[in-house]
């Protein structure tokens, strides 16, 4: 019997550390087991020659870079005809007339008004003295030789017809005095003379009322102007910007400068008509004169028979 214990004690002993393995087993991490990669070639298939690379030749200079068109760039307009160019022209010019106008304020609208009227009447009367022949003495000094010679026919025929103003008094005159006494032929020589002369002076008076109020407009726009500029700034406050009392006054001054070109071509103009004016009255004087002594001595003959 103590055998036996002692056997059985002896095999408890021996299979202890056998079951104790396979619990440690169990409680122990395992081991990795390898395995293969999927991205490994097969073994069966064969691997297949790799193409040949081409050989670039080696260039030090850089590629030329090609040019990327933008989307946002216009491609370059056609170049612009005479017309086209006149036209472009014009539309500036009405463009910076028309900010002129806005930033002279009321005054800059009559100057501009008066500016148009004074165009038309320097036009218009160097066509006016142009067609009464202002500018043109020649048939009357011939018709004044003639007379002096006696020959009152030749004479009258010469400016019969005629629309010059010179014509016209001196043909006035020889008629009167064929027919009228020397007083009374003097008067009505007189009297179309001062008629003709009158007409030529027709538009002077226009021209004179603009050369004197043009200033005064331009004057009064600028006044006007620099109390507006001077009012905003003192509705500005201890915020006032001196650039809005200059922009103020530059503007204001506008008026003053486009009332002084108007001005200086209009009384320019009106010069030099009183003076082709007054160079007619001297050869109307001095023709009336030549004819009236011409005729003198005749009456003298007639008076002493």
């Amino acid at each position: 019997m103590t055998r036996r214990a002692q056997a059985a004690l002896a095999a408890v002993f021996l299979t202890a550390p056998l079951l104790a393995a396979p619990a440690a087993a169990q409680d122990s991490p395992a081991a990795p087991v390898p395995q293969i990669a999927a991205e490994a070639p097969a073994a069966a298939q064969p691997e297949a020659p790799a193409a040949p690379a081409l050989a670039m030749p080696h260039s030090s200079a850089p590629a030329p870079a090609v040019p990327v068109p933008d989307a946002d760039v216009l491609p370059p307009a056609d170049p612009l005809t005479r017309q086209e160019e006149l036209a472009q022209t014009a539309r500036d010019a009405a463009a910076k007339a028309l900010k002129f106008l806005r930033d002279g304020g009321p005054s800059i609208w009559a100057i501009a008004a008066l500016s148009v009227i004074t165009l038309a009447l320097i036009l218009w009367k160097i066509w006016r003295l142009a067609l009464i022949g202002a500018w043109s003495r020649g048939k009357a000094g011939r018709a004044v030789e003639a007379f002096e010679r006696g020959d009152t026919g030749t004479a009258l025929a010469i400016v019969k017809g005629r629309i010059g103003i010179r014509s016209r008094v001196v043909a006035a005159a020889l008629t009167a005095l064929a027919a009228l006494p020397e007083d009374r032929a003097r008067e009505e020589t007189a009297r179309v003379a001062k008629l003709h002369l009158g007409s030529a002076a027709t538009g002077l008076g226009a021209l004179e009322l603009i050369a004197t109020i043009a200033p005064l407009l331009g004057l009064l726009g600028t006044v006007l102007g620099m109390i507006a500029a001077f009012q905003a700034l003192q509705a500005a406050g201890a915020r006032a910007d001196p650039a809005l009392l200059a922009g103020g006054i530059w503007e204001a001054l506008l008026t003053t400068a486009a009332g002084m070109a108007v001005a200086i071509p209009a009384s320019a103009a009106l010069t030099w008509f009183e003076a082709v004016i007054s160079r007619i009255r001297r050869d109307i004087e001095d023709s009336s004169t030549r004819l009236f002594v011409a005729a003198a001595p005749a009456e003298l003959k007639l008076a002493a028979e």
